[in-house]
């Protein structure tokens, strides 16, 4: 079932997210939802707070593209085929960052048309449990490391636009407080 995104302005987005105990059906329906919902958006991440739920939990899927090789991570140690892994639904994650830090434009289904460069650590190691309760280990960098640590800030309350340069906030700010104003009309009139 596809889900409401949570925009801008709703408290949720800056509720750091409980950790996950219960390993159940609700859960795995609740992924699944997501990932319906991230496809139909076309995203390729989406954290619980996104859909209105203040856990531990993400969702990611990282194009396949025929032309260019898959990106370097391990997986468990191994090497498997994106396609094996993803979608991927990561149950309360703990990061390890490394690597420099690199500028990369980022978006976000929250923030419906804003973009912006944000600057984050290129490599990271990241130890997680899926919606089954098992123990799973990523290292990677690229493209996958920079979505896991998007995903990962939304369950710690914090959002792209809190990682941004003033420099390049400043152009956006306009358009934040109108997605702000929208938000909170929205918001007023289901009450």
């Amino acid at each position: 079932m596809v889900l409401r995104v949570t925009q801008y302005g709703e408290p949720v987005l800056k509720e750091k997210g409980a950790p996950v105990t219960e390993f159940n059906d609700e859960l795995r329906k609740l992924a699944d939802d997501m990932v319906e919902t991230m496809h139909a958006a076309e995203g390729i991440g989406l954290a619980a707070q996104q859909v209105g739920v203040a856990i531990q939990l993400f969702v990611m899927e990282l194009p396949v593209y025929e032309d260019e090789p898959d990106p370097e991570y391990q997986y468990d140690g191994k090497h498997p085929p994106l396609e094996l892994i993803m979608p991927l639904a990561v149950v309360n994650p703990v990061l390890e960052l490394a690597g420099e830090e690199a500028g990369y434009e980022e978006g976000c289904l929250s923030f419906p048309g804003i973009r912006g460069n944000v600057d984050r650590p290129t490599r990271l190691r990241m130890r997680f449990q899926d919606t089954e309760g098992n123990p799973h280990e990523i290292v990677c960098d690229g493209l996958f490391a920079r979505v896991i640590q998007h995903e990962y800030d939304h369950l710690q309350g914090v959002l792209f636009i809190d990682r941004m340069h003033p420099k390049v906030l400043r152009p956006l700010e306009s358009k934040i407080r109108r997605l702000r104003r929208a938000t909170r009309d929205f918001l007023k009139g289901k009450a």
